[in-house]
């Protein structure tokens, strides 16, 4: 009997509407564990359970997801730095499932098996404790829905309308006070600070590009983590980098605070 191979994969789920929570599988990532050097992606190639999800799906879009991830994913050196990227990079369009972990004899089989398998269907959405940033995202909803605003809020904000084309960051709330626009966006800092410290860097320009497009003054506040350990001096970086570069930081537990703010603001 052949060696049995440990395998860890990934699946990319295409969830055109977070409160809703349903989905179909799109992409697949595999990688043999250990020294074992089988690494490949797989993307549906049949579009049809997407589109039954969403009428207005962006397939073009969603390709170039596709090379995206492939062009990444082909070294060796940057693949799992780019797999922790992944997690909190995608916005809530494209969600990456938690690993999982399948024993196969050959490879190569075993992802045609799982892609198979996976990218048959629409997925009904599952009762589940949420974490990270999903859960903070979630306060920062039910605080603005209870304040009766959550319906005034933009939601989902692509940036590349104030920079370029392709910029793929999106952020979560956001409103206007006179001559202002505030954004509100999740971010966790529990399992990796790259989203944190990738958000402070890039502030000072993007408020500059908003200021230029827009002609108002954008106000960011990233929304971490209730619990972090400030003794971790990556964390006490990250939220460094973000203070230092004009990003304001809030617990999630301040959202109530935060929501009323809006209420007022926003005049009702």
């Amino acid at each position: 009997m052949a060696e049995q191979k440990q395998l860890e994969f990934y699946l990319l789920r295409y969830m055109p509407n977070a409160v809703k929570g349903e989905f179909v599988n799109i992409g697949l990532m595999v990688i043999e564990a250990g020294e074992g050097r089988f690494a490949e992606v797989r993307f549906t190639q049949d579009w049809r359970p997407a589109e039954r999800l969403d009428p207005q799906i962006d397939t073009e879009m969603l390709q170039a997801v596709e090379r995206h991830v492939r062009q990444q994913f082909q070294d060796p050196a940057r693949r799992q730095l780019f797999l922790r990227k992944m997690e909190d990079s995608f916005s809530n369009l494209i969600q990456m499932s938690p690993k999982s972990i399948v024993l196969a004899e050959e490879p190569a089989r075993e992802i045609e098996a799982l892609a198979s398998f996976y990218f048959k269907m629409v997925h009904q959405p599952m009762q589940r404790i949420p974490s990270g940033r999903n859960r903070i995202w979630q306060q920062m909803r039910a605080a603005f829905a209870e304040k009766g605003v959550l319906g005034l809020l933009m939601t989902d904000i692509p940036m590349e309308q104030y920079t370029e084309s392709g910029d793929p960051l999106k952020l979560d709330f956001a409103y206007r006070a006179e001559e202002n626009l505030k954004f509100f966006h999740a971010v966790s800092l529990k399992s990796t600070v790259v989203q944190a410290t990738n958000l402070g860097s890039r502030f000072p320009k993007l408020a500059s590009d908003i200021v230029r497009h827009a002609g108002t003054v954008p106000f960011l506040t990233a929304v971490v983590d209730d619990d972090l350990n400030l003794k971790d001096k990556e964390i006490v970086f990250a939220l460094k980098s973000m203070t230092d570069n004009d990003v304001r930081v809030s617990v999630a537990a301040d959202m109530p605070k935060i929501a009323e703010l809006a209420r007022v603001e926003l005049g009702l």
